[in-house]
């Protein structure tokens, strides 16, 4: 089993992650959203990162104007030594032009792994060809030879698929060495996914906990898990380690960190540790 250990950042995040290069520690950082860094060694992670204002540029105006909340830990050019981008969908908080693009361009060899259903899409970014990689349903990539990553669906109300048969949303169990984790992307629960779920021996889940509720989605905002179906699907999963994310962005669809903490504190299930990611941190998993 996992444990995992909560230090203060001394170091500005780009030079943090640089700084991590033990083989045998898994380091983490939040950075915001579902955004988090991975630092195995001299390798380097970033899964579904945002660390722009896009959105607040596109939706200027409008009733959601997705003003940030927080600043990124830090912006899209500052990041070095990274070897791949996992994002999980295309909504632009986990697949966002203006992060991929500064990040390939300074990160030679660096590759971005994203679900096939939208190549067509992320080629319109400009990216080059030869910095991609698709991935479907139960396919397994392998970024090195201590590192691969698994894709299942994820269900973002819903399981959908494009005429190919390719899911628009998948999430990555990825296996480093000895410690293995579930990063969903956006998800629901969904038949099959706690099944599927029971055949891996995940260490730690990253779930988002902002939920849904009718009024964001009959305004096209589709939801997530609520807390309680995060915490119960870890715990009837065997998975001793709940890492919450997609909170304290937008003001329109996040769960307070109060309300949060409340959850937190009710919870009644054993073998279960829910640790609240903050920016100024980082996590080491041994």
């Amino acid at each position: 089993m996992a444990e995992i250990i909560t230090i203060k950042r001394d170091l500005s995040l780009a030079n943090d992650l640089l700084s991590a290069d033990r083989s045998d520690e898994l380091n983490v950082w939040w950075l915001g959203q579902a955004g988090f860094a991975f630092r195995f060694g001299k390798f380097s992670i970033l899964i579904d990162p945002y660390l722009s204002d896009s959105l607040a540029k596109k939706y200027k105006s409008s009733e959601f104007p997705h003003i940030r909340m927080m600043i990124p830990p830090m912006k899209s050019d500052e990041a070095r030594n990274v070897n791949y981008i996992l994002c999980t969908h295309r909504h632009t908080d986990h697949m966002d032009a203006e992060t991929i693009m500064p990040v390939l361009a300074n990160n030679p060899g660096c590759k971005c792994l994203f679900p096939r259903a939208w190549e067509k899409y992320i080629i319109e970014f400009g990216t080059k060809e030869e910095d991609l990689i698709t991935i479907n349903n139960e396919e397994v990539v392998n970024l090195n030879d201590k590192i691969s990553v698994k894709a299942i669906p994820s269900a973002h109300e819903s399981l959908e698929v494009d005429a190919e048969g390719n899911h628009l949303y998948l999430g990555y169990i990825i296996k480093f060495k000895n410690i293995t984790i579930y990063h969903s992307g956006d998800c629901v629960p969904y038949c099959g996914l706690l099944e599927n779920l029971q055949k891996y021996k995940i260490d730690v889940a990253f779930l988002p906990v902002n939920g849904r509720d009718e009024t964001r989605r009959s305004r096209g905002v589709p939801g997530n898990f609520t807390f309680e179906e995060a915490s119960k699907l870890c715990m009837e999963a065997k998975i001793s380690y709940l890492i919450p994310h997609h909170f304290g962005l937008f003001d329109f669809n996040t769960i307070s960190l109060d309300e949060l903490n409340s959850k937190i504190a009710k919870l009644k299930y054993k073998g279960l540790t829910t640790i609240v990611p903050e920016i100024n941190k980082k996590y080491r998993l041994i």
